[in-house]
């Protein structure tokens, strides 16, 4: 069930919506417990099975950890449940995501070797959301352990807390700490935070329905070409860039949007990602939830940047590379990964020429700030090729094809591609230099405008919208 599909927008939302602001705190809860798992098997109800299994699991050790603490057990004790909880969950999305992956690359290495050890592979349905709703469980029996975060008392507010329809497919990951007291708590529904709900569900449906999906076949064309040429990489690149942006976003604030509705707040998943001025900025801007949830649970432990420059650099290429490869069983996300760790390790060993540069620009302070954002879209760009890539093969083929950047390059499909994301651009735009991402409340819009721009945003969406696609997310 899509959140651009007939059947969610006219069939299960109006229901879910009418039943919930009908029904008391306790029942709104029970209520959402329901329509989310209804929401979730819509796709296989067999899919409940593994997400019933992680929620048990981390809802047991969670209390269990807190119930050792209270009862003065050695720390020991605690790390055996987390133990647990962590083998467990990584075990059962390694299973689902990663066997066959790691068994077929194994396969190719014996042979490349000249030995055939037999691998086995099976046919293996990816549970939907698995990736997501394995992290958002994981840091809460992790909160629990180190003290930051009280185990709830009651399984079904967990349950609901990884569960909750909006956020459960794509995200944003939500953290215990800060969806939990949400849903243990009755809510208060302002107008302000409906308003708010309202333009988010609407400019995400303009980006996702308008742009993503117009901009889907333009780039699937081009990354299907066998020979590409230069221009038709330009072109395949240009396109993904936006569609994946508007897709992953358009969802997240579709999310937001519903949550808001509802009466609960998402945390913020993106913040104008092409407008960052160097890797780590882009990383505080792009899937805000997975690189904070990379950065707490996975960089800080491994070190951080502690131990020096040596093991920082380290810490950052792994955190990359597992962030790369939790998108996905496939070595062009293993890639995508360690490429964007190696330009984070890239970037500390240059930041100080940098400064120097940025000194001698004082002077023209923004021609400096663009000069760091055109290149950090131009390399973020080459990320999303290694991303977006069926194969090795096509990854060098496209490389290649770089060197001349203006070959057999296609005047009309470029046109096509930048007329359709020139709406962001200038809401973007307004959005940098205001700093206020809900746009249509800037003071200097006057409410007539308001009107014509939801009204154009409308217009767009349901007459020159693309076909209806799966959000590019739903794969991970």
């Amino acid at each position: 069930m899509l959140f651009n599909s007939a059947e969610f927008l006219l069939g299960f939302l109006p229901i879910v919506l009418i039943g919930y602001y009908l029904l008391p705190h306790r029942g709104q809860n029970a209520f959402l417990v329901l329509a989310s798992c209804i929401f979730y098997a819509s796709w296989d109800w067999r899919f409940l099975a593994p997400l019933l299994f992680t929620t048990s699991l981390d809802y047991w050790v969670a209390g269990r950890i807190e119930a050792s603490a209270a009862a003065g057990q050695p720390l020991s004790t605690r790390k055996k449940y987390l133990l647990l909880s962590v083998v467990s969950n990584l075990g059962l999305l390694g299973f689902f995501k990663y066997f066959n992956f790691f068994a077929e690359s194994a396969a190719q290495l014996a042979q490349t070797l000249g030995l055939d050890i037999g691998v086995r592979t099976f046919e293996i349905v990816l549970p939907l959301a698995i990736s997501f709703y394995t992290f958002q469980a994981l840091s809460y029996t992790i909160d629990v352990y180190r003290g930051e975060f009280h185990a709830t008392k009651s399984f079904w507010d967990f349950f609901l807390a990884v569960l909750y329809f909006p956020h459960l497919i794509a995200g944003p990951i939500q953290r215990a700490a800060t969806l939990l007291p949400q849903i243990v708590n009755p809510r208060r529904i302002r107008r302000d935070q409906v308003q708010e709900g309202l333009h988010l569900i609407a400019w995400g449906f303009f980006k996702k329905v308008f742009i993503a999906d117009n901009l889907a076949p333009i780039a699937d064309a081009a990354f299907a070409d066998p020979t590409p040429t230069g221009g038709v990489t330009v072109l395949a690149v240009y396109a993904f860039t936006f569609q994946i942006y508007c897709d992953f976003s358009g969802y997240t604030d579709i999310a937001r949007g519903l949550a808001k509705i509802m009466g609960f707040d998402f945390v913020l998943n993106f913040n104008l990602p092409y407008f960052a001025t160097n890797p780590s900025d882009f990383w505080r801007r792009w899937h805000i939830s997975l690189s904070t949830w990379l950065r707490d649970y996975l960089y800080k432990p491994l070190g951080g940047n502690r131990d020096g420059s040596l093991m920082t650099h380290r810490n950052l290429l792994l955190t990359m590379v597992l962030g790369g490869l939790w998108h996905g069983a496939a070595w062009n996300f293993v890639l995508w990964g360690l490429y964007h760790g190696v330009l984070l390790v890239g970037h500390r060993l240059v930041e100080p020429a940098l400064a120097c540069v940025g000194r001698l620009l004082a002077p023209t302070p923004q021609l400096w700030w663009l000069i760091r954002v055109a290149s950090m879209f131009l390399l973020t760009c080459y990320g999303w090729l290694l991303f977006r890539a069926t194969s090795l093969d096509q990854v060098v083929a496209m490389t290649a094809s770089l060197a001349q950047p203006l070959q057999g390059i296609d005047g009309a499909s470029m046109a096509r591609v930048t007329w359709i994301i020139l709406p962001l651009l200038i809401v973007q735009v307004i959005q940098a230099r205001s700093g206020e991402l809900f746009f249509m409340k800037l003071p200097s819009i006057p409410p007539s405008m308001r009107v014509i721009g939801y009204s154009i945003m409308l217009y767009l969406t349901l007459f020159l919208g693309g076909e209806a696609q799966s959000f590019v997310y739903f794969q991970f």
